[in-house]
């Protein structure tokens, strides 16, 4: 490949990132936009619609002075610590190439240009091997300075490496002692329940518990299987969305005017009757697997690492995920099929690798224009064209790569999911190292021999020259990667900016749905499973083409300065932090750095030797060996706090409850911690008529007293709200029934999909509700038994 080729290449990317930087600029400042470009930050605060102003239309880079300018403790807030791990990871990456960049440009890249005595022709016409150490001739003593650049590029590496790892390790220690009092820390995880005729699967484990854990165990809650009240939950989450995002309540008193939804005059309930889950049914649909909860951390700890029966298919224990990270579709999964499902994913992992490497010999076809022409002798016409060789080779291989790239995220995604993951952010991370070893072999490694074998392709070769022509390969490919980093890595960050799905889904609601609200539309989390295998595969090309191809370094360095602005304004203002794993991405992080280095320093053992630079090859040995050790260290010294929750902690916060009586207050909210729904994060957002408190804490489907203001009424409840002392109603249809009047039992609230009214009650706190049974209101003094699912505010059940 030409230099004018990677120049078009360069200026066809640039084009791209600086319309669609400028087009952000833009986008963002649209009110009709600001659930796509701050998701994040819709759910803190909901904003009067700004009046147009001409400022609009103009870009402006008032965003990336925000972004730069925003703290650690802003970024955890927005992020979490999975947030500020990953961008710790991005700064190393651009602190590591600086130093390289500076020392591999100014020291190496010369020596290359000058490695053999030539006339060099303009630098547009030159070949880009003249960059590389391909231009050194064998034997040369300039090779001492590839060698002396190599040293001094992993020492720096190692030494910022473990700055990070100490850092972020007590970041991860502090945010333990923090997250102490989370439910998950008193829970465990029991999977491959032994079934029994005699007993149910939560008598089962109620006996086992209490017999082998009579000191510690409090109570246990079994999973279900899907049934009609999942559908009905599901239902009330999106009534509980419309009821937030409505305007102030407008009083509605009974009028001459007919409601919209049911056809009334009065205020009315909707009546609703759906099967009545007793006793025997609901044991019916328990599953193989439950939580138990224990009366310290300490206790759940050692249950959560002990083998708990002689046969370890049974009676399974984990730690338990936070309440709103649980993956509940695998926990219905029976426990003994999930190692067929892991053998048949790495079936399926291996499939899906052979089958891409198809499209990768053809990508490398086109890199090669007199290849081309021998395999598509039509082409030749068209191949003479100098401008369209320079797309062709420069620009349209790395686009095509690109492109088939976009499906192996979900397919990874699909496969780390039928693996049996039990929470979503293990499945992520599962999904993170997939999609990188498929990286790392398919697009790195699948390019070199394709590469390889293509050169080789018409010559007789004999065995012994395979070596020699496979350790050529590696520089020989720079072009390629450098045309990928800029498609690839330049352009997604622009597509990552201007978020152009979440552009279609905003356009689908406001046009076609008619859905004006955007705080409905709901928030994404943040791709990490997608994000960190891109940047290190990107710091895998940095450090293997750091001595070998110095050209490769500016364009390394460009693209983490982008990311790291990038990536910092999206976790700020876009991506909703639902759950996280508590920085176990670092570990991935620092073993795939330390991986890069070291293949680098073979691959700089075998450049050496075949320049015949004995005394260079030989001082790469023990580099190679040290930085195996440095690994080995860090692994030893710092590994073992993201793995293992450490004891001393743990035991010194139960002391600390214990001597502040706050034992009983944490024990209580086990029991509605594990909500068998999709969980709503924890907000602070109200109701349009509460007070500002959280919302969404339990759903309860036993038999209990439901405690409404009288302290009579039974019933069979699902609550999704705080308590509150005194409630009225509001009323949403589910399904096709009829609508009662309640007018003569105090105020109520209907509620219609469109333009409906929201009246107040009269004196009372309002509550949202749904009642599904044709009975009394939750604050109704009657002893008549009822069904109730409540959304809002209400007694809890």
């Amino acid at each position: 490949m030409l230099l004018s080729a990677l120049l078009t290449s360069a200026g066809i990317n640039t084009a791209v990132c600086v319309v669609l930087f400028s087009l952000y600029s833009v986008l963002r400042k649209q009110p009709s936009l600001v659930n796509v470009y701050f998701g994040q930050k819709l759910k803190q605060a909901r904003g009067e619609r700004d009046p147009f102003w001409f400022e609009r239309l103009v870009p402006s880079a008032s965003w990336i002075v925000k972004a730069w300018g925003a703290s650690e403790d802003e970024l955890y807030a927005a992020g979490g610590l999975d947030g500020v791990v990953f961008l710790r990871g991005v700064l190393f990456s651009l602190r590591i190439f600086s130093i390289a960049a500076i020392m591999c440009m100014f020291v190496v890249l010369p020596l290359n240009y000058y490695g053999q005595r030539r006339e060099h022709e303009k630098v547009t016409t030159e070949s880009l091997n003249i960059f590389s150490i391909q231009n050194i001739v064998e034997g040369s003593k300039w090779l001492w300075a590839h060698c002396f650049a190599l040293y001094v590029i992993s020492c720096f590496a190692c030494f910022l490496l473990y700055h990070e790892y100490k850092t972020i390790s007590h970041m991860r220690l502090v945010h333990i002692t923090t997250s102490l009092s989370s439910p998950c820390y008193f829970s465990v995880l029991v999977r491959g329940i032994p079934w029994s005729p005699q007993e149910s699967y939560g008598e089962a484990v109620e006996k086992f518990f209490s017999n082998y854990y009579a000191s510690s165990y409090l109570a246990h809650q079994m999973v279900y299987h899907s049934s009609t009240i999942q559908k009905l939950l599901s239902d009330a989450e999106k009534m509980y969305q419309i009821f937030k995002s409505k305007p102030d309540q407008k009083q509605c008193d009974p009028n001459f005017m007919r409601c919209g939804l049911c056809g009334g005059t009065a205020p009315c309930k909707k009546v609703f009757h759906v099967p009545d889950f007793g006793g025997t049914e609901l044991r019916e649909k328990e599953c193989a697997a439950a939580f138990v909860f224990f009366r310290s951390r300490y206790a759940a700890l050692v249950a959560s690492q002990s083998l708990q029966s002689s046969l370890p298919m049974s009676w399974v224990t984990d730690a338990a995920p936070e309440p709103c990270d649980v993956y509940w579709s695998n926990l219905r999964v029976p426990y003994r099929i999930f190692w067929v499902r892991r053998i048949s994913v790495l079936i399926a992992s291996i499939v899906v690798v052979a089958f891409y490497m198809a499209p990768v010999v053809l990508i490398q076809t086109l890199t090669k224009a007199e290849k081309l022409q021998k395999v598509l002798p039509f082409l030749k016409e068209v191949t003479n064209r100098n401008f369209i060789v320079q797309i062709f080779t420069g620009y349209l291989p790395s686009v095509i790569l690109m492109l088939f790239l976009y499906l192996v995220p979900p397919i990874m995604f699909f496969f780390s999911t039928l693996e049996g993951p039990i929470s979503r952010s293990s499945r992520k991370r599962s999904a993170c190292i997939k999609i990188l070893l498929f990286l790392v072999w398919n697009v790195f490694f699948g390019n070199i021999l394709s590469g390889s074998v293509l050169d080789r392709l018409g010559r007789a070769s004999n065995a012994g020259q395979i070596p020699s022509q496979l350790a050529k390969a590696v520089p020989e490919q720079d072009k390629f990667f450098m045309t990928y980093i800029m498609t690839s890595g330049w352009a997604s960050l622009s597509a990552e900016l201007i978020q152009p799905f979440g552009l279609l889904c905003n356009a689908f609601y406001r046009f076609i749905m008619r859905n004006k609200d955007a705080s409905t539309y709901g928030t994404l989390t943040f791709p990490y499973h997608i994000e960190v295998p891109r940047v290190l595969f990107f710091g895998l090309l940095g450090f293997i083409y750091s001595v070998f191809s110095p050209l490769m370094l500016p364009f390394v360095l460009i693209y983490f300065c982008l990311a790291y602005i990038v990536y910092r304004n999206q976790i700020l203002n876009v991506y909703e932090t639902k759950y996280q794993s508590g920085g176990l991405y670092w570990p991935i992080i620092h073993t795939t750095t330390i991986f890069s280095l070291v293949v680098t320093q073979l691959i700089a053992l075998g450049m050496f030797g075949l320049k015949k630079s004995a005394v260079a090859s030989g001082f790469m040995v023990p580099l190679i060996i040290c930085t195996i050790v440095f690994y080995a260290f860090c692994r030893e010294k710092f590994h073992h706090i993201f793995t293992k929750t450490p004891v001393q902690i743990i035991i010194e916060m139960d002391r600390q409850d214990v001597m502040c009586s706050r034992t009983e207050e944490v024990l209580k909210n086990l029991s509605s911690a594990y909500c068998q729904l999709t969980c709503i994060a924890p907000e602070k957002e109200s109701l349009p008529d509460d007070s500002g408190m959280g919302v969404l804490t339990c759903i309860t489907v036993e038999e209990e007293r439901c405690l409404d203001d009288s302290g009579k009424g039974k019933s069979t409840c699902i609550t999704v709200g705080e308590e509150s002392n005194q409630a009225t109603s509001a009323c949403i249809m589910v399904g096709k029934e009829s609508w009662q009047d309640v007018s003569g039992k105090g105020a109520s609230t209907c509620i219609t999909e469109g333009e409906g009214s929201r009246p107040g009650d009269s004196g009372k706190r309002e509550s949202t509700c749904i009642t599904v049974v044709e009975e009394s209101y939750p604050d109704d003094a009657s002893n008549r038994e009822s069904t109730c699912i409540t959304v809002g505010r209400s007694k809890s059940c």
